[in-house]
C-alpha cells in the first residue's frame, strides 16, 4: 500500500469519468431509467450486506468518539435506504430533461434561435457522514446524463462502498458504463486535493458537509464550485399567526431532527403575541431538552411561564448566527415583520427561512424580500429537500446565486447551450 499513488489514482478516475460521462451524454431516457429501476431494486434486495457494512462503520465511529449528532448521520437504517429507493423511482418516472429546447424564437434574419438542456458532464461530490448521499449523488448522476466522482467521508467508507457496488452493477445491467459513477476509494486527504484540482476531467465540484469542508473546498479548487457553507435557518412568527398552527410548525422545524442543515436555529416572534405564544414553545421545548438562547424579552417572557422548569440561558452576539446542529435554539422578540426580515437578512445562512402568518400582504413581502434560497409560507423549513421537493433527490443545497440555488436536482446539473436552426441564412 505504501507504493499506492494518489495522484495517478484520481488521474485515472478521471479519464474513466470523462470517457464514461460522453456515453451518459446519449444515453436514452428509457436507459437511464433502467438503470434506476435496477438500483431501487438492489437497495431493497441488499438490506443484510448493507446492515453488515454500516455496522462496520458505526462501531468505528463510536470507538473513535464521534458527537452523537454525527453517529447518526451515519446510520443507513431500512427507513433511509427505503427513503433513497424511493427516491430512484420519482426519478425514472419524471420527465427527461436531456435534449429539451426552450425558448426557440424566429428572428428578423430567419434563423430560429434556441437554447437546449445538455449535461454539464462530471462532477465531484465530497461529503462527509450520510452515506446516503452516495445513492443520492449517483441517481441524479444518472438521471441528468453525467458522470460523478464520489468521495465520501472516511468515517463512511464501508457503507459507501457497498453501495458503490449496487450503482455500479446497476449501470451494467442497464448497458451503461459501470465507472459513469466512481467512489474514490481510498480515505487518503490527498485525494480530495486531487479531485477538486483536475478542470481536464472535473467539470464542477459539489461539497456536502461542515463548514471547515466547504471552506477549505471553496478556496482550493480549479474548478466551479456549487456549495453552501451554513444551515442557520429561522421561523418567524408574525402577529397574525394561528398559533396552533405556529407551535407545530416551530416545534417540528426544530425537533423532528437536530441534524439537518434545514432544521430551525432561530426562532423570531412578534412582540404584540409573544406573551401567549413563547409560554407555550417554551413548554414544549422544555419538555424535550431543548436549551433557549433569549434576548433580554424572550428571557423574561420565558422564565416566568417555566418557573425555572426549562433550560433559558441569555445569548450573546454568535448566537444569532449559530448553526448548532444540537437541541439548542436562539429566541428573539421582534417588532413585525420588518425587524424579522432585516434580522434574518443580517444573520441567516441564507438557506430557508419561513414565516407563519395569515397575513398575505405579510406573507408576499417575506418571500420577496428574504434573501434566502428557499423561503416558506406556513411550512416547516424541514421541507427544504430535494425528495420533498419533488426532484428525485437533491445534491446538495446551494446558497450560491449563480447557476443553481436552493436543493439541486436533475436541472442543477444541467447548462444550457444555445441553438440555431435556419434554412441557408446567411448574414449580411
Amino acid at each position: 500500500m505504501n507504493m499506492f499513488n494518489v495522484s495517478e489514482y484520481m488521474q485515472t478516475l478521471g479519464l474513466q469519468a470523462k470517457t464514461a460521462s460522453a456515453l451518459m451524454a446519449r444515453a436514452d431516457a428509457a436507459t437511464k431509467n433502467k438503470a434506476l429501476k435496477a438500483l431501487a431494486r438492489r437497495l431493497r434486495e441488499a438490506g443484510s450486506t448493507l446492515a453488515d457494512a454500516n455496522a462496520q462503520d458505526l462501531a468505528r465511529a463510536t470507538a473513535a468518539g464521534l458527537s452523537a449528532p454525527m453517529v447518526d448521520r451515519l446510520k443507513l437504517t431500512p427507513k433511509v435506504i427505503e427513503t433513497v429507493a424511493q427516491g430512484c423511482e420519482q426519478l425514472a418516472a419524471m420527465p427527461d430533461v436531456i435534449g429539451e429546447v426552450i425558448g426557440m424564437k424566429q428572428q428578423p434574419s430567419g434563423i430560429r434561435v434556441g437554447q437546449m438542456r445538455v449535461p454539464i458532464g462530471v462532477f465531484g461530490m465530497i461529503y462527509e457522514s450520510r452515506p446516503n448521499v452516495t445513492i443520492e449523488a449517483a441517481s441524479l448522476a444518472i438521471k441528468s446524463g453525467n458522470a460523478a466522482i464520489l468521495r465520501g467521508g472516511s468515517e463512511a467508507i464501508e457503507s459507501n462502498k457497498a453501495l458503490a457496488q449496487l450503482v455500479a452493477d446497476s449501470l451494467s445491467e442497464a448497458g451503461l458504463p459501470a465507472a459513469a459513477v466512481q467512489l474514490v476509494q481510498t480515505t487518503d486527504r490527498e485525494a480530495v486535493g486531487q479531485l477538486i484540482a483536475m478542470p481536464a476531467f472535473v467539470d464542477v465540484i459539489i461539497p456536502r458537509g461542515g463548514k471547515g469542508l466547504i471552506e477549505r473546498i471553496s478556496r482550493e479548487a480549479k474548478v466551479p464550485v456549487i456549495k453552501h457553507l451554513d444551515g442557520n435557518c429561522h421561523v418567524y412568527v408574525d402577529d397574525t399567526a394561528e398559533l396552533d398552527m405556529a407551535l407545530r410548525i416551530v416545534d417540528n422545524a426544530k425537533t423532528q431532527k437536530y441534524s439537518p442543515c434545514n432544521a430551525a436555529e432561530g426562532l423570531l416572534v412578534a412582540a404584540s403575541i409573544a406573551e401567549t405564544f413563547l409560554p407555550e414553545i417554551g413548554a414544549i421545548f422544555a419538555g424535550k431538552g431543548v436549551e433557549m438562547r433569549c434576548d433580554p424579552a424572550a428571557g423574561r417572557i420565558l422564565r416566568e411561564a417555566l418557573h425555572g422548569s426549562g433550560r433559558v440561558v441569555d445569548a450573546v452576539e454568535s448566537d444569532w448566527s449559530e448553526e448548532y446542529l444540537a437541541a439548542v435554539i436562539s429566541i428573539k422578540v421582534v417588532e413585525g415583520v420588518d425587524e424579522a426580515i432585516t434580522h434574518i437578512n443580517h444573520y441567516s445562512s441564507h438557506h430557508t427561512d419561513a414565516i407563519v402568518t395569515r397575513d398575505h400582504m405579510n406573507a408576499q413581502r417575506f418571500l420577496r424580500e428574504v434573501d434566502s434560497a428557499s423561503v416558506m409560507v406556513n411550512a416547516s423549513t424541514r421541507f427544504a429537500d430535494g425528495f420533498e421537493f419533488g426532484l428525485g433527490a437533491e445534491i446538495g443545497i446551494s446558497t450560491d446565486k449563480f447557476h443553481a440555488r436552493g436543493p439541486v436536482g436533475i436541472e442543477g446539473l444541467t447548462s444550457l447551450k444555445y441553438v440555431v436552426l435556419g434554412q441557408g441564412e446567411v448574414r449580411t
